[in-house]
């Protein structure tokens, strides 16, 4: 299998098993190997007391993106530490995408940076993830 197949692969397997972004509407829009893209509507349940995309949602589309990413090599990978710098707020029926990429990869530890991005491309938030190989594989 090439790299880009094996990236398909394990999304596939994962998303399968993946009820928190399938259940909160996020959709899977591009996986390779160390690279992921992810989207999803901030719907009126998700904005908080200001009327805006709550944090905790942004936070979730963008770990999610860092899991596709790092799980993309038929290695199951889990986060050991994660950080965001929200930008400015998401509002409510814009589409955000998280777009994550690989930074390095050593060993059993590596390290991803995720964009978030509004529907017309402003910036929303920066997160950093940093990923640990565990035990198994998805095939």
């Amino acid at each position: 299998m090439t790299p880009e197949e094996i990236a398909r692969k394990s999304a596939d397997l994962m998303w399968a098993e993946d009820n928190t972004a399938r259940g909160h509407g996020i959709r899977l829009d591009a996986v390779g190997p160390g690279e992921a893209s992810l989207s999803m509507v901030v719907t009126s349940a998700m904005t908080n007391g200001h009327g805006m995309g709550h944090g905790g949602f942004i936070f979730l589309l963008a770990d999610t993106a860092f899991a596709y990413a790092c799980n993309s090599y038929n290695q199951r990978c889990v986060a050991q530490h994660c950080s965001i710098t929200y930008l400015k707020p998401a509002s409510e029926g814009s589409r955000l995408t998280a777009s994550a990429r690989e930074v390095r990869r050593v060993d059993r530890s590596g390290i991803y940076d995720i964009s978030v991005v509004d529907g017309a491309g402003t910036p929303i938030a920066e997160f950093r993830g940093y990923s640990r190989t565990v035990p198994g594989s998805f095939f």
